[in-house]
């Protein structure tokens, strides 16, 4: 046997084709192939951008005394948890199950039935303080496999039966708003006042939970919803988590101040953070807010998008070998680069100490404070960008994951229509495009593949989420264009993620009924780093619904929320993206309907009002009379003028031609 990733489409799996190791993908041949040896199976999963995933491959498996051990004792499967999260998802609940903590790089061991009886994350080539050495693991559970193989296979039916216990979720019946105010005000337990976001460091931007906060703040008027999402939110845009010179947002925070990141930036993360900015300027006007959509926006269309209009699934948090190499300074180097005066003011400004607030005398860019002169600031910010480009950049995994282009398609649309940058939207439209033609249907179905690269379909199929975020993405381009092709597309996803995902129960499988069988089917309403697949398919059952007026969307977005029930109030952290759905469906969700010339100035000053409304989950359609579009139907021109017609709970107010009116309507911030 040898190395068999070069064939890979994985830029992460590519990265190991060199390695020593006898590395496979995964695949029935490589389960029969551990049959024939007689021999266990090592799973290591990870992905592209992943810093420690980085560190075990050069600490082990290019080491060739390491490769040596696993190439005779084991068969070697190398996984992108990207491209396959159901296959991750079962083996992290497993990891977690054996140790009680998860993360990536994942280890795992298990039989030839796939059943995993040893798990663990990172472990270095050697024993280094308490940590078990990886040649040790190795031995060990060879020794193990050989010698006490009834005790091995006992050990992972024992996990196997742990894991599936845990997955059993019941019906509560559908959760009120009472819900919704047990949520926030446990989510005041575990929240930082001081510096903003939840629970203890590592700090993750909680962009599910801001949502459902914004929204909650939009429809209660609650003050301490809105605090808490205030604060996360600029303590994050000014922390070094956030990239101060290029835009965008890395991983997570090491620290709880924000301050030093897990330099790697996902695309998941800037789309949902994206959207929420955009909602939270859409909200209150902050200017700040709006500034870091812009930023963000541009980082995404510059960096991340591909040669064939899609986006990137991440840039690496190393370069070079070193974790944010390319992201950090010395105040020498601002000065060398902008000079001694402008260089001072730099170095003050984005609080840059002698010492550094990195490593080695590097400091991570923070923005603490508004620049008493913020022409010059954005002067001084792009002679750095210019510098920073001369480095070595990080690389690109530039495969295009299905859902994280859903949920870019959803925040640029309404970000470039709300802050009128059609640029943005035709961004979206591009990326949409490469959707329906690279990942919709490669087999003449109506079915997503999961992943691409350079213009080619990969062979994982599509997950539920791939399923909810696509649909979510088609949905905002209908309501930001018009155009009923896409909310067309976005009923044909919605019906195939209900007919082969649904769980007979109200719930979803994470992968269809007919994908290749694992230990166990994948299940967990729970959001993770992004939405779950099944609130992401609630969500988008729910804007179906109330543009298209058929009731049996609506009905299966209650059932998939009657989980919110039980995990709202107790774990509020673990839903936020099912909390917002609810927030939606107990205030309507609104539904606006504007009937003119899509090109028409009045009716595009209609549009601009309805594009603000803050009410949670608002549907938007746009059309002249006649349209087939059920929310538009029947619906005339008043008084010969374009006209907006709102409804919610089906109940609907009086037509009206006022756009001051029309804000009255759907709660417009005042001012806009």
């Amino acid at each position: 046997m040898t190395n068999q990733l070069s064939a890979s489409t994985s830029p992460y799996l590519l990265q190991h084709a060199d390695n020593p190791v006898h590395w496979q993908e995964w695949s029935e041949a490589a389960f029969d192939e551990a049959r024939s040896r007689d021999v266990p199976i090592f799973l290591s999963v990870g992905y592209s951008a992943c810093h420690w995933c980085h560190v075990m491959a050069h600490e082990s498996f290019e080491d060739h005394e390491v490769a040596e051990l696993i190439n005779a004792n084991f068969v070697a499967i190398k996984l992108d948890r990207e491209e396959r999260p159901d296959i991750d998802a079962v083996y992290m609940q497993a990891t977690l199950a054996l140790t009680g903590h998860g993360g990536w790089p994942m280890t795992v061991f298990m039989d030839h039935d796939g059943k995993p009886f040893f798990a663990g994350t990172y472990f270095p080539k050697t024993s280094r303080s308490t940590m078990p050495g990886f040649m040790e693991v190795l031995s060990s559970l060879s020794e193990a496999w050989n010698e006490r193989r009834t005790d091995v296979e006992s050990a992972g039916s024992h996990v196997v039966q742990a894991i599936q216990q845990r997955g059993s979720y019941d019906s509560q019946g559908l959760p009120s708003d009472v819900v919704l105010e047990q949520a926030v005000s446990r989510l005041q337990i575990d929240f930082d006042e001081r510096f903003g976001g939840f629970g203890n460091a590592p700090k993750f931007p909680p962009s599910m939970v801001l949502e459902f906060l914004l929204r909650e703040a939009a429809r209660t008027q609650s003050t301490t919803a809105l605090f808490m999402a205030e604060r996360t939110m600029e303590a994050m845009a000014r922390g070094g988590i956030y990239d101060q010179v290029g835009g965008g947002f890395s991983r997570y925070s090491v620290d709880p101040t924000w301050t030093v990141p897990h330099f790697e930036k996902m695309l998941y993360d800037n789309a949902l953070l994206l959207r929420v900015y955009l909602h939270w300027f859409r909200l209150t006007g902050s200017t700040f807010a709006s500034r870091i959509v812009r930023e963000t926006a541009e980082f995404i269309i510059r960096d991340l998008t591909t040669f064939e209009g899609g986006f990137a699934s991440a840039l690496d948090a190393d370069t070079e070998g070193v974790e944010g190499k390319y992201y950090v300074w010395t105040a020498q180097e601002i000065i060398d680069v902008l000079g001694e005066d402008d260089g001072n003011w730099v170095v003050d400004l984005l609080d840059i100490t002698e010492a550094g607030t990195f490593e080695h005398g590097y400091s991570v860019l923070q923005l603490l404070i508004d620049p008493d002169d913020g022409f010059r600031w954005s002067r001084m910010r792009g002679r750095l960008f210019a510098s920073r480009n001369s480095r070595v950049a990080p690389g690109r995994d530039d495969k295009i994951v299905a859902a994280w282009n859903g949920m870019t398609i959803a925040a640029l649309a309404e970000a470039g229509a709300l802050l009128n940058e059609p640029a943005w939207v035709e961004s979206a439209i591009t990326a949409a495009d490469l959707l329906i033609a690279i990942h919709l249907g490669p087999n003449g179905d109506d079915r997503l593949c999961r992943t691409s690269r350079d213009g080619k379909p990969g062979t994982n199929s599509g997950v539920l989420d791939d399923y909810g975020s696509v649909a979510e993405g088609f949905l905002a381009l209908y309501q930001v264009t018009g155009d009923e092709s896409w909310l067309a597309l976005s009923g044909i996803l919605l019906d195939v993620a209900i007919q082969h995902f649904s769980d007979g129960r109200g719930g979803f499988f994470d992968t269809p009924d007919d994908a290749p069988a694992l230990v166990l089917r994948p299940q967990d309403p729970s959001d993770n780093a992004e939405p779950s697949g099944w609130f992401a398919v609630a969500n988008a059952c729910l804007t179906y619904s109330a543009i298209t007026g058929i009731a049996e969307y609506r009905e299966i977005a209650e059932r998939a929320l009657d989980v919110v029930g039980g995990l709202g109030a107790r774990a509020p952290r673990a839903c936020g993206w099912g909390l917002a759905a609810l927030s939606a469906l107990v205030d309507g969700p609104v539904e606006i309907a504007i009937i003119g010339d899509f090109a028409d100035q009045a009716t595009a000053i209609l549009r601009t009002v309805a594009l603000a409304a803050t009410a949670p989950g608002a549907v938007i359609a746009v059309g002249e009379p006649g349209s087939d579009v059920p929310l538009l139907r029947d619906r005339p021109l008043v008084q010969g003028q374009p006209a907006a017609y709102v409804c919610r709970g089906f109940a609907c107010q009086a037509p009206t031609i006022d756009p001051f009116e029309l804000a009255t309507q759907i709660g417009v911030r005042s001012g806009e």
